[in-house]
């Protein structure tokens, strides 16, 4: 019993190890998403926090703000979706396909 318990525990520290590694390797990678036809451009990284919004001046009228910020607001929302298929396509590589029963703290 006590070397089952052993191999829990080192294949617990093996899965942990891996998901730090997986956590760094998300945060360097990733995704650009744009609306508007390309107008606005976000960038965020495999963990989902935005890194860059890129907008064309063409786009840029102040009489039409409103519709500037729904291009913004629907690139980033679509780059945050992106980068959560990221993450969990990464995610069941590491799990092996099986889905973990709970939120990793931190990813």
């Amino acid at each position: 019993m006590t070397n089952n318990f052993q191999q829990i525990l080192q294949m617990g520290q093996q899965v942990q190890a891996r998901l730090s590694q997986l956590q760094a390797e998300l945060s360097q990678r990733t995704v650009s998403c744009s609306s508007g036809g390309g107008m606005v451009t976000v960038t965020a990284d495999g963990r989902g926090k935005v890194r860059s919004i890129r907008i064309d001046k063409s786009v840029v009228d102040p009489d039409d703000v409103d519709m500037l910020e729904d291009l913004v607001l629907a690139a980033v929302n679509e780059a945050q979706s992106r980068a959560g298929e990221l993450y969990e396509e990464e995610m069941r590589k590491v799990s092996g396909g099986l889905s973990l029963p709970f939120q990793i703290p931190g990813l």
